[in-house]
């Protein structure tokens, strides 16, 4: 891997430019890493108080009614943003789609179970549980790492 730094007082904001022949596990480590720097926070509403979140303390986010939620120990608070650009900011090796309407802390999950036509259930160590649709149960396999080969 070849690696160039340009430290000029010019440059307005800092960007960072990856070019690479395919998007392999290290540069997605890469990726990941830079989008958890960007992302220290969320705001959500509690009523009319506004929290700071901070990523790794949020179970899941979901949807209700058109709004987005996030849950965390301390309770459910609404989001500004639209999972696609919670999906866009978070790294992918925390937070995993789960469904339309659920983006889940991998880091948050205890156990999932096979659901009715293809789909998983995924229990949260909070107790809570959501469906993972067949959509997406391939995703979810490939970020915990279970469609690894056994070598007879």
């Amino acid at each position: 891997m070849k690696i160039s730094l340009d430290i000029d007082q010019d440059h307005e904001q800092t960007k960072v430019t990856i070019h690479c022949k395919e998007l392999d596990d290290s540069i997605q480590e890469i990726l990941d890493f830079l989008k958890g720097k960007e992302t220290e926070f969320i705001i959500g509403k509690d009523g009319e108080m506004q929290h700071i979140l901070k990523p790794n303390d949020i179970h899941y986010f979901h949807t209700e009614a058109e709004t987005v939620v996030a849950v965390t120990p301390a309770g459910s608070f609404k989001l500004k943003e639209k999972l696609y650009e919670l999906e866009e900011i978070l790294p992918s090796s925390k937070f995993v789609r789960l469904s339309k309407s659920v983006i889940a802390n991998l880091h948050e999950l205890s156990r999932f179970e096979p659901s009715f036509n293809g789909t998983l259930c995924v229990h949260f160590k909070s107790g809570a549980k959501e469906y993972v649709t067949r959509h997406y149960v391939k995703n979810i396999k490939e970020s915990l790492k279970l469609n690894r080969r056994k070598n007879g």
